[in-house]
């Protein structure tokens, strides 16, 4: 693994690739980022600059079976997957990776997890893959950790943070009217007493456990959990929230029936979602052996992508001062 050079950032110019791919170029690598080129990276850099950039349509290209043939043929020593949601994607990956063997590093999630059983949750646990998302996470871990004769390493995030799009608020959805009534001082309705847990992690930390990996022989044939420090509950992220305002959060603790009823199915089958994992995930094992060192807590990450959510109007929060988030 010391003789990486050349990656191969797939879906780079996602969340976590906006950070990941100056990381590299920082570190001296060779990068080729591989994106549908619809749009730039969430966090611009000067780095960018001295990238190799290639618009690829993965879906279109594994369909007619052209995708993975591209990717071996730029000769990577190492490829970085960050968009592969099915088993079968993966296997055509690996199949045409098998033959030059560089390292594999595959995104997966915390919700390979599904309903845990207990908290909080190490690598080690059994998969349950709840939901279709998380289902096929966890048999994508399966298949990639295999001896497949390329080299792998599996990193789960949480739920991943950062300025530039909407993230998941203290009710476990995304409806920016939360913001707006924690900035306020409306009354905030959560389900499960506001005890449903979120583990958030910002795209850079994410980042840097990608990064680290790359230079980790320890870590092939592992996963890994990258979240923040420590989880939160929904109320507790809704008090820290509401005090960047100088405020107290005004919590209606409501069941489930009426909570969908005040906020919508939409958002209300988004909140359910997260809650009925309420997913604590350890980072002991990404702590000792990538040296993993998270800068940012769950709530350093949500205030940074809060504040970008309101200076480019898309979160209201009725023109209240957002202070410093205090360490």
């Amino acid at each position: 693994m010391s003789g990486i050079r050349r990656v191969v950032v797939i879906g780079a110019t996602g969340h976590i690739g906006s950070y990941l791919v100056p990381r590299l170029v920082r570190a001296g690598y060779e990068v080729v980022a591989m994106s549908r080129g619809e749009r730039a990276p969430y966090h611009d850099a000067p780095e960018w600059q001295s990238v190799e950039r290639l618009a690829v349509d993965r879906d279109a290209e594994d369909a007619a079976g052209t995708f993975v043939g591209r990717v071996a043929g730029l000769r990577p020593d190492a490829v970085v997957d960050l968009i592969c949601f099915t088993p079968e994607s993966a296997q055509q990956l690996v199949d045409a990776l098998r033959p030059t063997r560089p390292l594999l590093l595959h995104c997966g999630t915390i919700w390979v997890h599904g309903r845990v059983a207990r908290v909080p949750v190490t690598e080690d646990e059994p998969r349950t893959g709840y939901g279709e998302y998380g289902a096929g996470k966890a048999a994508i871990e399966a298949l990639l950790l295999q001896d497949t004769g390329v080299p792998t390493v599996v990193l789960h995030p949480g739920h991943i943070t950062g300025p530039g799009w909407p993230v998941i608020t203290p009710a476990g959805n995304l409806d920016p009217d939360v913001w707006r009534r924690l900035a306020t001082g409306e009354p905030l309705a959560l389900p499960a007493l506001g005890l449903g847990v979120l583990h958030h992690v910002h795209a850079d930390d994410v980042a840097q456990a990608f990064e680290k990996a790359l230079t980790t022989p320890a870590a092939v044939g592992s996963s890994f959990h990258v979240v923040a420090p420590q989880a939160m509950t929904s109320r507790g992220l809704a008090a820290g929230a509401a005090a960047w305002f100088g405020r107290e959060p005004v919590l209606d603790l409501v069941e489930w029936d009426e909570f969908e009823d005040r906020v919508g199915p939409e958002h209300a089958a988004i909140t359910r979602d997260h809650i009925e994992r309420s997913i604590t995930a350890d980072i002991t094992r990404a702590r000792s052996v990538l040296g993993y060192a998270p800068r940012y807590s769950a709530l350093d990450a949500l205030h940074e992508a809060l504040s970008w959510l309101a200076t480019n109007g898309q979160a209201d929060v009725d023109g209240q001062e957002l202070r410093a988030q205090p360490r």
